[in-house]
């Protein structure tokens, strides 16, 4: 009794389309197989962004870690500290 059977389904197939008619059923087929293309489309067009900005960023860092080698930021704080010591003892 919970499940319905083939005949159940048959029947129910013939009053929707005596209800809503062929042409409307098949207008309403193609919007929803174009509704679903359209979301597959957005949805592979949103991967394409992601990894493509992704790529780019990790382009970039490479990039920055590349031209700035580690010693000139080692050495740019022990000057700069060197210039506060200064500007301490001049105003002394």
């Amino acid at each position: 009794m919970g499940t319905f059977s083939i005949w159940h389904w048959i029947i129910v197939l013939i009053i929707v389309v005596l209800v809503f008619g062929t042409k409307k059923l098949r207008n309403l087929g193609s919007d929803l197989g174009g509704a679903l293309k359209g979301f597959k489309e957005g949805m592979k067009e949103s991967d394409t962004e992601s990894s493509t900005s992704s790529s780019v960023q990790s382009a970039i860092e490479a990039t920055v870690t590349k031209d700035t080698p580690n010693d000139t930021l080692k050495d740019s704080k022990p000057a700069a500290e060197a210039e506060t010591k200064e500007n301490t003892q001049s105003k002394a």
